[in-house]
């Protein structure tokens, strides 16, 4: 019996992905969670601040079937922040989700680190989640819908294996700057989630992490990620990208203010 085609989770919406490239082969987390919208139907604004980082999401996008624009932005910049969303805009006419998903890590505790290098992280970290919202929800809000799934860590919430204070921090508070942000706008039909995901496997391992941590001994830093990780395996961006889907889907209609935790159980071990 033929029946009609099934319509994608985010069929016909726009969605800005920040930190859509990827620093490396492989899945990163915006890179999955563009190519995983794509392949639900969303229209994809995908921003990076560098360009050829995304020309493998415009790839895989676009073999996904799925339409895509891109743009150069510095998220930790009042101006273009600004200027991408208008830009977004005039694209496409509407923003229905917003994913903040740049991030990423500086190691060292408070003595360690630099002034400089806190307030970096600081910056890179959760002030760039608030310049899109103050940009992106004044249009969710005349429009009376909208989710916005913002990207933290387990970092954010336990010791994860590194002394990186302000990462920490930083990720704490997109995760508190979500709750609250959630409650404001939740008459306004606009729901703010974060996903958490642990220690993946992502291209920033390889290109950056292990350089931190190991030496440059990528395989020695995933034997430490993955003996902290009840499920016997590793995960990658796709699972994040997994998570977003179903917090700006309309499965989660009734979900606001909360964290989606992919980590493979590490955060409820008990060693």
């Amino acid at each position: 019996m033929s029946g009609a085609a099934v319509a994608g989770r985010l069929q016909g919406q726009v969605a800005l992905v920040t930190g859509a490239g990827s620093v490396g082969p492989g899945w990163g987390n915006g890179r999955a969670i563009a190519v995983r919208f794509a392949q639900e139907g969303a229209r994809l604004f995908a921003v990076d601040r560098d360009l050829e980082r995304l020309q493998e999401t415009v790839r895989l996008v676009e073999e996904a079937g799925g339409e895509i624009t891109t743009a150069s932005c510095d998220v930790t910049q009042l101006d273009a922040v600004a200027a991408v969303v208008a830009q977004c805009l005039e694209r496409f006419g509407r923003i229905d989700v917003l994913v903040n998903n740049v991030g990423g890590s500086a190691a060292g505790g408070p003595v360690e680190l630099s002034e400089e290098a806190w307030q970096a992280q600081m910056d890179h970290n959760l002030k760039s989640v608030f310049l899109t919202c103050k940009h992106v929800l004044p249009g969710m809000e005349r429009q009376g819908s909208g989710a916005i799934v913002n990207i933290a860590s387990t970092s954010g919430t336990r010791w994860t294996g590194a002394a990186q204070v302000a990462y920490a921090s930083a990720k704490a508070g997109v995760i508190q700057f979500s709750r609250v942000v959630a409650v404001q706008y939740a008459k306004a039909g606009i729901r703010v989630n974060t996903v958490v995901p642990g220690q993946l496997y992502t291209p920033m391992v390889d290109v950056r992490l292990a350089k931190q941590r190991t030496g440059g001994d990528v395989s020695a830093l995933l034997a430490q990620r993955q003996s902290r990780i009840p499920l016997p395996f590793m995960g990658d961006g796709r699972d994040t990208a997994n998570a977003a889907l179903f917090l700006a889907s309309g499965e989660a209609r009734f979900i606001t203010g909360t964290e989606l935790v992919v980590d493979g159980g590490m955060s409820v071990r008990c060693d």
